[in-house]
């Protein structure tokens, strides 16, 4: 079998499962959850509902709050517009990721290793684990600092007990994916009522004047302050290892894999996920607009420390609980976030390297390559560098962007692969064009950085 960058004959649709690979991805959870055969669509779509919440956490983790913090302290409203593109973006670029994994029938890790080849596949195989522990360093800080804040415990001591948390990953995943999706609902519900408190405890300006900020301002292009947080919002809102999760996430349902049942399962799963990504563009535009109107519009500019903000939160608003919200939400946000960096973790590997792995010791491995560099900052700067390394991890996440975005658009984009569900021409010029972006403003904050 040709190893060529692209395979120019790849499987024909009709092939069986069997054809790219002997295994299915998430191979625990691949067709588990059945599916009501009869009733509305609506209550059909009850038994899809999940994998776009799954995704969705990753886009309101504690990185996310870094950035929207910085960005609203320091700029007040005008990266509302950075939050609102990268979130569309998201939307696009999470459906493709589903359809292909509904129309293949394998991940995306999996549709790579195979068109690309080993030695290609081992190097995009170090990209994505390098953003999932980028990830899970967010997810480690910001539940860290929650408890800091919220029970006094040391950094340090918050750092270590996080690492914990496997132990209730690997009893929701004995129950069953189901539990697993009904507590990140929980949780996403949780953050979502905290901050619409939050917002209207902080009394931001007229909503007519915020919405002016959703058209973009030059600034962010030229200002290389500005730039480097968007692409930090970027990095923080569209994450790579998302797009090789959710791909195999949508093959849980027991859906028909026919032509017919497909069709509907892209559907619902452009449904669900769509839904899910709504919450997480208001749950950031709603940092965001906080830090604006209680940090940028008091003068307190230079707020990027989440304790921080805490800190400063309920003096400012006149509210005695707000700090209160504040950190249980990010305590939610910290804990959310990290059940899905496992679950991806355990797909690239699969998929790109073919390589099994407990899961016990997948979520150890990820937890130590998170906890590690996180010790070492804490012991060498304390709290002082952890918002620094924060925003840093979603830079680091937006660098590796470009690495599953593009092959994700080549894809969708074939027939070879993608038979009847390939792109249609617009979704395809509206993808590349996205991924484009995606790769230029990432060139550009090189060129930046490398400037000083």
């Amino acid at each position: 079998m040709s190893r060529a960058i692209f395979r120019s004959l790849p499987m024909p649709m009709n092939a069986p499962s069997t054809t790219l690979l002997h295994d299915p991805s998430l191979p625990e959870v691949h067709g588990s959850v059945r599916l009501l055969t009869t009733g509305s669509k609506w209550r059909r779509f009850a038994g899809f509902a999940g994998p776009g919440f799954l995704i969705a956490v990753g886009y309101m983790d504690p990185g996310n709050w870094a950035t929207d913090i910085a960005g609203g302290s320091r700029f007040g409203y005008t990266l509302l517009f950075a939050i609102m593109v990268s979130n569309l973006m998201a939307v696009l670029l999470q459906s493709l990721s589903l359809k292909l994994g509904i129309a293949t029938e394998h991940d995306l890790a999996q549709v790579c290793r195979e068109a690309f080849g080993r030695r290609v596949s081992l190097f995009l195989w170090i990209g994505a684990e390098i953003a999932i522990a980028a990830c899970d360093m967010a997810e480690v800080i910001g539940s860290a600092i929650a408890l800091e804040l919220l029970f006094h415990l040391p950094l340090m001591w918050g750092v270590i007990i996080t690492g914990t948390d496997v132990l209730l990953l690997l009893v929701l995943q004995r129950w069953g994916l189901r539990y697993l999706e009904a507590l990140v609902m929980t949780l996403i519900a949780t953050i979502t009522v905290l901050f619409m408190v939050q917002v209207a405890l902080c009394h931001p300006d007229h909503w007519l004047a915020i919405r002016s900020f959703l058209i973009p301002s030059p600034a962010i292009v030229t200002n290389p302050a500005m730039l480097y947080i968007a692409i930090g919002i970027l990095g923080a809102t569209v994450m790579p290892h998302n797009l090789y999760l959710h791909s195999s996430l949508v093959q849980s349902r027991n859906y028909e894999r026919t032509s017919e049942g497909k069709r509907e399962a892209i559907w619902m799963g452009k449904l669900d996920s769509t839904l899910a990504l709504t919450l997480a563009l208001f749950v950031n535009g709603a940092i965001l607009i906080v830090a604006a109107a209680v940090f940028h519009r008091t003068g307190h500019y230079e707020v990027e420390a989440i304790q921080d903000a805490y800190q400063l939160l309920s003096p400012l608003v006149g509210a005695a609980g707000a700090s209160t919200l504040f950190a249980v939400a990010l305590l939610a946000s910290g804990q959310n976030s990290s059940i899905t960096g496992t679950l991806a973790g355990q797909v690239v590997m699969e998929g790109f390297m073919r390589m099994k792995v407990a899961p016990w010791l997948r979520r150890m491995l990820t937890r130590l390559l998170a906890i590690v560099p996180t010790v070492v900052v804490v012991a060498l700067t304390g709290e002082q560098g952890t918002e620094k390394l924060l925003i840093l991890s979603q830079v680091i996440l937006s660098l590796q962007l470009s690495f599953a975005v593009v092959p994700l658009v080549m894809f969708t984009s074939n027939r070879k692969w993608m038979g009847e569900f390939v792109n249609k021409p617009w979704v395809t010029a509206l993808a590349w064009t996205t991924a484009a972006a995606i790769a230029v403003m990432n060139g550009w904050l090189l060129v930046q950085m490398a400037m000083g």
